[in-house]
């Protein structure tokens, strides 16, 4: 569905910042101080990612590349430029400026031409989104939503002078920089955490950690080891026989299989099997507290470790470690152990297309086995770092959300008149109204293909 109301009684009506504009500026619509380009339909059977000429499609607007070229017939008046402002005309109505080097535009993409005697490209490209956004939240679809090119030329920009405007560009770019170098830094911090963590559990399970209190306490060492399967029960659940409704049927009992590990502990199940299910199959119910490894999964999942946080079954792909509370070993220091050896147990797995672990190789996993006491120092203190380490991720989140709502701040102050000082010199804004009347005046018209049609009287009303 396409975008229908007044673009005018919209900004108008609009509480966003980032529409605003200072009441010495005056408005003109897009269509009077840009040209609208619309993507032409190339016909996709000639899309592949090998030989031919770039083309932008509408998935291409935010990166500002692509991938898919063309090698059909080319249509001359179609290409773009580094340095063009494009809007996607689908889905969310995107912006961005093109990056991608010289390529055709797609159909459902238009480019945006200013006239810089008038408007400045740059300006425009911080100005846009804000519009854009606004409309595509009014623009109600079942399906997807479109924007045409005549509400885009209806869009009532706000009209700085063309110094102000160069002077407003300046000071966004230069604030934009400083915020986009905090942002690379603190984009850097989830490798930096994932980093420091594995360096706190080798220096947990080489003894560094606990190496001060050893001395304090007479602690052993080095430390034993032993085989998992000495210090836990080691077993695997199955999946009931899915043609069996009498399995699945009103089942009251969680089945968790191997993408629930993806959470440190295990609170719920997609699934539920029945009684019947655990008398007649090899299912068993495991009891809260029992460690739970995926065997099996693509991607990040075969490895991972988490608490079983309810008593629940499980299916083939779970090993399940059950770990004595009076047994020689703490289950958190074995839990800790296990996902310190993530990557090692990773490359243990064995097979075809899909490597798996299987008991075999968990069961025969070495774990060092100092004093139950230096156990639980262990664990406290890895957790004590966890925790330290993990308010630092969470600070710089939250750090990243400063900076993308301070972006916004910024570009609210330049569309209030706040952001530069004023300039006497400047040309009033209502003489380079004038001047576009008067060009605009003097422009002969282009007939059927005159798009800029619906915005001539609001033009000549302001």
């Amino acid at each position: 569905m396409s975008f229908s109301a007044s673009v005018d009684k919209l900004v108008e009506a609009s509480s966003s910042p980032l529409v605003c504009a200072a009441p010495w500026w005056g408005r003109i619509p897009l269509g009077c101080v840009a040209e609208i380009l619309n993507g032409y339909p190339w016909k996709s059977a000639f899309f592949n990612d090998q030989d031919g000429v770039p083309v932008i499609r509408i998935r291409d607007v935010n990166s500002g590349t692509t991938d898919t070229l063309y090698r059909g017939k080319v249509e001359d008046g179609y290409w773009i430029e580094d340095g063009d402002v494009l809007i996607g005309m689908d889905g969310d109505f995107n912006s961005g400026i093109w990056a991608g080097g010289r390529a055709l535009l797609n159909q459902r993409v238009c480019r945006i031409g200013p006239n810089e005697q008038f408007y400045l490209r740059d300006f425009m490209a911080h100005v846009l989104p804000g519009y854009l956004q606004l409309i595509n939240n009014e623009t109600h679809s079942i399906t997807v939503r479109h924007l045409s090119s005549k509400t885009l030329a209806e869009i009532p920009l706000p009209l700085p002078p063309l110094p102000e405007q160069r002077r407003i560009v300046a000071k966004i770019d230069s604030l934009s920089a400083k915020s986009k170098c905090a942002r690379n830094h603190l984009n850097h911090v989830p490798r930096l955490v994932e980093r420091y963590k594995q360096v706190i559990l080798v220096a947990a399970f080489q003894g560094d950690l606990t190496k001060e209190w050893r001395t304090r306490n007479a602690g052993r060492w080095p430390w034993p080891e032993t085989s998992l399967s000495e210090i836990a029960e080691i077993g695997t659940g199955s999946t009931p026989k899915r043609g069996e409704p009498r399995y699945y049927s009103e089942g009251h009992i969680p089945w968790v299989t191997s993408g629930a590990v993806n959470a440190p502990v295990v609170q719920s199940a997609d699934e539920c099997i029945t009684d019947a299910a655990i008398q007649e199959t090899n299912c068993k119910v495991f009891p809260t507290g029992t460690l739970l490894m995926a065997m099996y999964g693509e991607g990040q999942t075969r490895g991972r470790v988490a608490v079983l946080g309810i008593n629940a079954a499980t299916n083939q792909a779970l090993a399940a470690i059950q770990v004595g509370a009076d047994g020689p070993a703490v289950r958190d220091f074995v839990l800790w152990h296990l996902r310190s050896g993530y990557l090692y147990l990773r490359h243990q797995a064995a097979g075809g297309v899909q490597p798996n672990l299987n008991l075999g190789i968990i069961k025969a996993w070495r774990i060092p086995l100092p004093s139950r006491e230096e156990q639980h120092e262990i664990v406290r203190r890895i957790e004590y770092a966890f925790t330290w380490i993990n308010r630092l991720a969470s600070e710089a989140t939250s750090a990243r959300k400063l900076i993308d709502h301070l972006d916004q701040a910024v570009l609210a102050k330049a569309f209030r008149g706040e952001l530069v000082p004023q300039d006497p010199s400047d040309e009033p804004a209502s003489v380079l109204l004038e001047r576009i009347r008067a060009e605009r005046a003097a422009t002969p018209s282009r007939g059927k293909r005159d798009s800029t049609k619906p915005v001539k009287a609001h033009l000549n009303a302001k």
